[in-house]
């Protein structure tokens, strides 16, 4: 952290006429932020309905194919509604969904959120063994499925425990197509519903599931964590009036995962309070980015520090001069590039935040200060935190004591009715992530599994992630799932794996310390190409290392330390260490002068 990233009294005052503009929409936004009602009829599928009688010939959404206005699109979301309603989707029904970034996926939510059903969105990445679990986790009557993801799907039918659960095919670019044996259309379905607003939207409540988001939270397999349509409302509150305060002349650029929050509460919060437009892409391109930034006249973009970086790794090029974006909304830009960031590319406000899945706090850099995730209105503590024994520090009376400014610490936040938590699908889980009596008797704190500093002006600055889940292109990887995948390969007793960093990137990457059977050499080939299979491209470790034995503890839990300490660094590790290269589907050797290589940025992870 630098000094001059603490926000003193002199630097706040400075930056308060910037947003003098901005406080009409700031004061909407605390008030959503605020409502403690959970009864209260506030709702995604509101909101929607709300932009439509605002903006109803403003752009909703924009692909390479069509141009919907608000009107067009919240009455396809009113038939496709009915169309749920006559195959028995009601109120609190969970359906899986599985589609790409398409206009026909955020239709879908939208009417799944009208009806107070739950979308449960499936990570598209997801293959075998997790996407079977995941899906059993949430317990879906009805499956929608694209047909790009509908090979993925058939594949772990056998294995649902609902396999006899109704199923939905969408087409992927022609939506009269004909659905494949077996398969319901759910366009055909809705085309001949009424596109008039429902009755049951105003029944929708705060304390409503509205999304199901798998999160690997702290360890194990996806988790599927409670996206309330309170927390939604916060998210449009918070993020889109107090922080974006975009308009119906707007155009946010979404090539992010329309699985993870950030695309569909972040971003599509922040779009439906002001009436502005997506512009909604299937996959992020660096090489198209500008291109399309064009095309769409975006004025917008959400992003992860990931995608950051790509584009400024890119060569420049003549869209990105003059173009038309001014603003950012997103989350991991990190300080080393920040600035960087804005000035090549023309930013005038990067709206950085925090928040997760399944907690009950989030921050907003409402101030545009930069180098911060920005200001929370919640009640949070950020406490000292003892590294080597994993747990909080408390005093001599039981509590925990908090950090003093500039410090990093333990972000926790408190659970109450106006901040309520709703965890996950599973208590235990729930309770698992939950401190009692933090600075008094019977009070109750969520742990966020967060080390973040203190800067001052209630603002922080995000430091580290706890426990052995890490972050590698924007996404959470669950070492026990890796360590499953590693553990299924023939010849493999022992996997144990853990993030490290590479130079010039964001988060940590995987590297798998392998105990081999006895007799049995590593066929790093056939070992890649089984973890190709099994695994999401982000979860597949880059480095390999063999060891003879593996260090436990007494209760048989890997010991890490030393592994993530030594990392892939062949001055400090006697075995064999390999590498996957980018762009390359198999392990080599990884000997020093390769070490030095991509210490030095030649290879590009």
């Amino acid at each position: 952290m630098s000094h001059a990233d603490i926000i003193t009294p002199t630097r706040f005052l400075a930056h308060l006429p910037a947003t003098l503009g901005r406080v009409p929409r700031m004061l909407r936004g605390l008030y959503y932020t605020g409502i403690r009602n959970r009864e209260k009829n506030l709702s995604l599928g509101w909101a929607l309905e709300r932009a439509a009688r605002l903006y109803p010939d403003s752009p909703a959404l924009i692909d390479e194919r069509r141009r919907l206005s608000y009107a067009l699109f919240n009455g396809w979301a009113n038939r496709l509604a009915r169309a749920f309603q006559a195959e028995g989707v009601q109120h609190g029904s969970v359906v899986a969904v599985m589609l790409e970034n398409r206009a026909e996926l955020m239709v879908v939510l939208a009417a799944l959120a009208k009806l107070g059903a739950i979308g449960a969105l499936v990570n598209t990445t997801q293959r075998g063994q997790v996407l079977s679990h995941s899906l059993n986790l949430v317990k879906p009557s009805h499956f929608v499925v694209g047909e790009e993801l509908r090979e993925a799907f058939e594949d772990v039918r056998p294995a649902l425990e609902n396999s006899g659960g109704r199923c939905y095919w969408i087409a992927d670019g022609d939506e009269a197509a004909q659905a494949p044996a077996g398969w319901q259309s759910l366009m055909r379905l809705a085309q001949e519903q009424d596109s008039n607003n429902l009755t049951e939207t105003a029944k929708v409540r705060l304390k409503d599931a509205c999304f199901y988001i798998y999160t690997s939270g702290t360890t194990g397999l996806p988790k599927a964590s409670i996206m309330s349509h309170g927390k939604w409302i916060k998210a449009y509150g918070g993020f889109g009036h107090s922080g974006l305060a975009l308009t119906n002349s707007d155009v946010l650029y979404l090539t992010l995962p329309c699985y993870h929050n950030n695309a569909v509460t972040v971003c599509w919060s922040a779009v439906l309070a002001g009436g502005a437009a997506i512009a909604l892409r299937r996959k992020f391109s660096a090489s198209s980015f500008w291109k399309d930034v064009q095309t769409y006249q975006a004025t917008c973009f959400g992003y992860i520090g990931e995608l950051c970086r790509y584009l400024l790794n890119q060569p420049e090029c003549a869209e990105e001069r003059g173009n038309t974006l001014t603003c950012m909304i997103g989350n991991g830009l990190r300080p080393s590039i920040w600035n960087e960031f804005k000035e090549r590319f023309g930013i005038e406000r990067i709206t950085e935040f925090y928040a997760s899945s399944e907690g009950n706090i989030g921050f907003t850099n409402v101030f545009n200060f930069d180098n911060t995730v920005g200001f929370s209105p919640a009640t949070y503590a950020i406490v000292r935190y003892d590294l080597e024994n994993d747990q909080p520090v408390r005093g001599a009376k039981g509590f925990m004591e908090k950090v003093d400014k500039g410090e990093a610490g333990l972000l926790i936040s408190e659970i109450s009715d106006k901040w309520p938590f709703d965890g996950y699908t599973d208590p235990a889980k729930s309770e698992a992530v939950i401190y009692r009596n933090v600075f008094k008797e019977g009070d109750t704190w969520f742990n966020t599994g967060d080390l973040m500093r203190d800067i001052g002006f209630k603002h922080t600055q995000f430091v580290d992630r706890l426990g052995d889940t890490f972050r590698w292109k924007g996404e959470n990887v669950s070492t026990t799932e890796v360590e499953n995948a590693l553990g299924a390969f023939p010849g493999v007793e022992d996997a144990v794996v853990y993030g490290v960093e590479i130079p010039g990137t964001n988060g940590r990457c995987g590297m798998a310390a392998l105990r081999l059977a006895d007799g049995v050499s590593l066929d790093a080939t056939e070992l890649a190409a089984h973890l190709d299979r099994e695994l999401p491209a982000y979860a597949v470790p880059l480095f390999l290392r063999l060891l003879a034995q593996v260090e436990t503890t007494g209760t048989f839990k890997y010991k890490k330390t030393d592994l993530k300490r030594n990392a892939y660094d062949p001055s400090a590790v006697t075995e064999a260490l390999f590498v996957r290269l980018p762009g390359e589907t198999d392990y080599r050797t990884l000997d020093g002068a390769l070490f030095e290589a991509i210490r030095g940025g030649a290879h590009r992870f």
